[in-house]
C-alpha cells in the first residue's frame, strides 16, 4: 500500500485543474523563454517569420478555442447525465477521470489561456520583434496541441457515455481492484485470523464516511515506536460511523498516548465516498447495481444483465491465493477479502430482481458453476449456496415447470 501522501498525490493528479493549470503553464514560460531565446535567434529570420503575425495568430486562437472549450464541456456533462441515468452514479466517477477527456479539456482551456496571457504581454510590449517569432512558435506548437486533441476527441465521442464504454471501465476498474488485492491480501501486512488477543485496546474514529485507503507504512511506524502489534479492523471500503472500531494495538504497554491514537487514525483515510481503487468489492457492487437497474420494469433490458453476468464471471475467474505474498509491515495484520463475500456482492442482487425471468436465472446459474470449476477451494461451497437462493426464488416466482426444469439443469452443471 502506498502512503497517505502518494495517495492523496495520486488522487490529485486525476483532477482536471491540475492538467489545466499545467498547459497554462506554458503562457508564462514562452514569456520567458522568448526573452531569454531572442538574443540568440539570427536577424534575418524576423522578418521572415514575420514576427507581428503572433499576435493575429493569438486572436484567432483565443476567439475560437473558448466555443470549441465550452461545446466540449457540455458534451462531457451531457455523457457524465447518461451514463448516471442509464447505468449507475456510482459509474460516472471513472468517466469524469477519463484521461482522454482530461486531457482534451485541459488542452483547450489551457490553449485559451495561453493564448489570453500571449496577448497581454503582446500589447503590453514585453517582447522584441526577436521575442515575438519566439511566441509565434509556441503558438503554432499550441496550434498543432489543438488539432491532435480535436482528432482524439471526435474518436473518443463515438464510445464516450454509451453503456457498452461504462461497462468496459467498470469492469477494469474491478478487475485491478481485484488482481492487485489477491496479489497481496494482506496490504503488505500478516493475515489477522478470526481469533482477536485476549488484552487490546480498540481505536475508534472520529469521522463518518467510508475508509478510502490505509497508510500502512504509518501503522508500522507507530507499532514500532509504541512497540506493539496492530490489528486492522476495518478494510478500504468500509462504512464506519464516528466511535466505531476501525484498529485495535495489542495492550503490551499500559497506555497509548493522545499523540499516537491520532497518529493511528490519521493513518486510515476516510472520505464521503467508495472507490475503485483500494476496494476490490465496489467494482462488482457497481456491476450488480447496474444489472438490477436493467431488470426494473422501468428499464426492462434483461440482456444487460446477462452482459454483467458474464463480466463477473471473467472479473471473479482471476481468482487465487497467494500464499507467499511479500510481509513488508510485520506489525500490522490485516484480513482478508472472502470468496463468500464477492459471490455475494455479484450475483445477490441479479437473483432477486431477475428471479422471475429464466433466461437471467440460467444465466446466473451457468456463471456460478463456471466460477466453482474455475477456483473449487474458493468458490464451491459461496456458489452452491447462491445457486439455492436463486433457485429458491424461482421458485417463489411465476415461471412455469418448463423453465424451473431448465434453470435446475443448469445448476445441476455445478
Amino acid at each position: 500500500m502506498t502512503s497517505r501522501y502518494m495517495w492523496n498525490f495520486h488522487e490529485l493528479l486525476k483532477k482536471i485543474w491540475v492538467r489545466v493549470v499545467s498547459f497554462a503553464l506554458l503562457a508564462p514560460s514562452s514569456i520567458f523563454l522568448a526573452r531569454v531565446l531572442s538574443p540568440y535567434l539570427p536577424e534575418d529570420i524576423v522578418p521572415q517569420a514575420g514576427a507581428d503575425a503572433a499576435s493575429d495568430l493569438l486572436g484567432i486562437l483565443t476567439t475560437s478555442i473558448l466555443a470549441v472549450t465550452t461545446f466540449s464541456l457540455s458534451i462531457a456533462v451531457s455523457a457524465f447525465a447518461a451514463a448516471s441515468a442509464s447505468a449507475t452514479p456510482r459509474a460516472t466517477i471513472l468517466l469524469q477521470e477519463d484521461r482522454t477527456a482530461q486531457n482534451v479539456l485541459a488542452t483547450f482551456l489551457g490553449a485559451f489561456l495561453f493564448g489570453l496571457i500571449g496577448l497581454i504581454a503582446l500589447h503590453a510590449q514585453l517582447y522584441d520583434a526577436s521575442g515575438k517569432v519566439v511566441v509565434f512558435l509556441f503558438t503554432i506548437i499550441v496550434i498543432g496541441l489543438v488539432v491532435v486533441a480535436l482528432i482524439r476527441w471526435i474518436e473518443h465521442l463515438m464510445q464516450f457515455g454509451r453503456m457498452s464504454d461504462t461497462l468496459d471501465r467498470v469492469e477494469k476498474a474491478a478487475t485491478k481492484a481485484l488482481t492487485e488485492r489477491l496479489d497481496n491480501p494482506y496490504l503488505g501486512g500478516q493475515p489477522l485470523t478470526s481469533i482477536m488477543p485476549q488484552d487490546y485496546i480498540d481505536i475508534p474514529t472520529t469521522e463518518t464516511g467510508y475508509i478510502q485507503h490505509i497508510d500502512m507504512q504509518a501503522l508500522q511506524d507507530c507499532a514500532d515506536k509504541i512497540g506493539t502489534q496492530i490489528y486492522v479492523r476495518r478494510l478500504p471500503g468500509s462504512f464506519v460511523s464516528s466511535g466505531e472500531i476501525i484498529l485495535s494495538v495489542g495492550a503490551t504497554t499500559c497506555s497509548i498516548s493522545d499523540e499516537n491514537r491520532e497518529a493511528m487514525r490519521r493513518a486510515v483515510t476516510i472520505g464521503t465516498r467508495s472507490t475503485f481503487e483500494d476496494n476490490p468489492r465496489f467494482g462488482l457492487i457497481v456491476l450488480s447495481e447496474i444489472a438490477s437497474k436493467a431488470l426494473s420494469p422501468a428499464v426492462n433490458d434483461p440482456g444487460t444483465a446477462i452482459d454483467i453476468l458474464g463480466r463477473l464471471t471473467r472479473i471473479l475467474s482471476h481468482w487465487h491465493e497467494c500464499n507467499d505474498a511479500d510481509i513488508d509491515f510485520p506489525c500490522i495484520f490485516v484480513p482478508a477479502i472472502t470468496a463468500q463475500d464477492t459471490i455475494e456482492d455479484a450475483f445477490r442482487a441479479i437473483s432477486r430482481d431477475g428471479a422471475s425471468l429464466v433466461e437471467v436465472q440460467i444465466k446466473l446459474q451457468e456463471s456460478l458453476a463456471s466460477l466453482s470449476r474455475i477456483a473449487p477451494a474458493a468458490f464451491a461451497l459461496p456458489t452452491w449456496e447462491m445457486a439455492n437462493e436463486a433457485l429458491e426464488r424461482g421458485k417463489a416466482s411465476s415461471l412455469l415447470e418448463s423453465e424451473m426444469t431448465a434453470i435446475l439443469s443448469a445448476k445441476n452443471k455445478m
